[in-house]
């Protein structure tokens, strides 16, 4: 299973938080390192869409409203499995892009 980028963030920041809970005002800080970040929009969105995928993949649990047609995720918790993949993440060293 390939994790983009953005979602690696986010289970790092789970493993590595205090408390279980990690709000999306935290996942926003991965935009904050980068040179031409989305519009503040797309960003809300693109965090939405990585965190649902995490949620259908069973490593995380999302916490918010429901209304008939959506969810609205305001908060985000680690499943075991999602620990587990976090851990195995940290252990591993970044590839080198060889041209």
């Amino acid at each position: 299973m390939t994790l983009s980028n953005l979602q690696k963030f986010i289970l790092r920041q789970g493993l590595g938080s205090r408390q279980a809970r990690i709000s999306k005002r935290v996942i926003l800080n991965f935009y904050s390192t980068e040179k031409n970040p989305p519009q503040p929009e797309d960003q809300i969105n693109i965090i939405t869409k990585s965190v649902e995928r995490l949620i259908s993949r069973g490593l995380a649990k999302g916490l918010g409203l429901k209304t008939k047609e959506k969810w609205f995720i305001k908060e985000v918790i680690l499943t075991p499995a999602g620990k587990k993949k976090a851990r195995e993440l940290l252990g591993r060293q970044q590839k080198i892009p060889f041209k």
